[in-house]
């Protein structure tokens, strides 16, 4: 694996597209890693913030699907794939108020196989997968969530 292959290079690259979305840009949000199959985001509270002093709820929505965009986007790069990626559908929760920083961390739903969606990928130039994201709330317990399916389309 080269140098450009390496997560922390494709993750550099995920920062460089958000931060050329203005309303992404506003947010402030940061890529802040990838590990264990989880890729997370973080953006300032101050940024994000309601007329209550807690997490705009419009953000905290923003910030959980851009999480699972970006994860399915470096998963289809690590695996050399270049494609766009959209969110076809989604359902958030709003689980508790958020009062810290935001932090969006994705991953694969329980039931999704990335070996498979990379595979459907390659073969038919478009896959969907299943993302759950997360905002950690008190207690271990989420304080929002979004289930979402994710779709990829081969660049042309």
């Amino acid at each position: 694996m080269s140098e450009t292959d390496s997560p922390s290079a494709h993750l550099a690259v995920l920062q460089q597209v958000l931060d050329r979305m203005p309303p992404v840009a506003a947010m402030q949000i940061q890529v802040a890693g990838y590990a264990d199959g989880a890729l997370t985001l973080r953006a300032p509270l101050a940024a994000n913030v309601n007329d209550k002093g807690n997490a705009f709820g419009g953000s905290l929505s923003s910030a959980l699907t851009l999480s699972g965009w970006a994860l399915v986007t470096l998963r289809l790069r690590l695996a050399g794939f270049d494609a766009d990626v959209y969110v076809a559908d989604s359902h958030v929760r709003y689980l508790a108020p958020v009062y810290q920083d935001l932090q969006a961390l994705a991953q694969a739903a329980d039931d999704a196989d990335w070996d498979v969606f990379v595979a459907t990928f390659a073969q038919r130039g478009k896959a969907r997968i299943e993302v759950v994201a997360r905002q950690p709330g008190e207690a271990g317990k989420p304080a929002a969530e979004l289930s979402g399916r994710f779709v990829a389309f081969a660049r042309r």
